[in-house]
């Protein structure tokens, strides 16, 4: 399995890092010889360099992995398909059918070993290469899934920042509060804060509601990590957390949430 090759296909430059050097310690022979930023790009790269294994982001901007991986199986059937998953429950169960692997994100270096032993030992077993006959049915019906826009758990799981050299994954659980940034949002969780591109209005589709509810025009916070609200002059209010010092300003635009106290 020396001249084992791969491709890694993800949207986010600091995860396909972080794949790549997982991948150099769970299996220091495979090559990864391409990286590819969006659906298209991977099938280019795929066509390029025809490596062996591809591990496909499932959700990227325009081709999405799933439909990537259906143009990278029509034009070489024996290639092995590996999913990188943000926790989809619709696409887990299907790849649990065993025709395709895939792993969740944050992806988690264990989970990530018993996937290279599976496919160290498909590759061992040559009529075993190819993916189980019903992998296009499966590929198919995951993509039908997709374009619907269904997905059992529509809102972020996780938001991932870089701090320092280091890529942080933040359970939204754990986010205290979001705040507006110029052209940056600061996220704040109990034990440290960080800033990422993502605008905070681009985030709040995001969230889910009935936990993160905007309070000012330049923060949303966690009704979570809320330990009490005290009114302030001429119809505003101060939210103080549980596990940070800060204390937030209500605007009188968003009062009205907490009109009960």
């Amino acid at each position: 399995m020396n001249s084992i090759t791969a491709l890694i296909a993800d949207d986010e430059p600091l995860l396909r890092e972080a794949l790549r050097g997982m991948l150099a310690k769970a299996w220091p022979e495979l090559q990864v010889v391409a990286e590819a930023r969006n659906g298209r790009e991977a099938v280019e790269l795929f066509e390029a360099h025809r490596p062996r294994i591809c591990f496909l982001d499932v959700h990227m901007p325009g081709v999405n992995g799933v439909e990537a991986a259906r143009a990278i199986r029509a034009a070489d059937r024996s290639a092995i398909l590996v999913f990188v998953t943000a926790f989809d429950q619709y696409a887990v169960a299907a790849f649990d059918q065993g025709a395709l692997d895939y792993v969740v994100k944050p992806v988690e270096p264990a989970r990530l070993a018993e996937t290279v032993q599976r496919l160290q030992e498909r590759l061992q077993t040559p009529a075993a290469a190819e993916p189980a006959p019903n992998a296009e049915a499966l590929l198919a019906q995951i993509a039908a899934h997709l374009q619907r826009g269904g997905s059992p758990q529509p809102y972020l799981q996780w938001i991932k920042a870089s701090v320092g050299q280091m890529l942080k994954v933040i359970p939204v659980d754990e986010i205290s509060f979001l705040r507006s940034d110029e052209k940056y949002t600061l996220v704040v969780w109990t034990e440290g804060e960080a800033l990422i591109r993502t605008p905070l209005k681009e985030l709040i589709d995001q969230l889910d509601p009935e936990q993160f509810q905007q309070v000012h025009r330049s923060v949303v916070v966690n009704l979570r990590a809320i330990a009490h609200v005290t009114r302030g002059p001429n119809e505003t209010a101060d939210i103080h957390l549980k596990n940070r010092p800060e204390v937030l300003p209500v605007s009188r635009s968003y009062l009205h949430l907490f009109k009960q106290m």
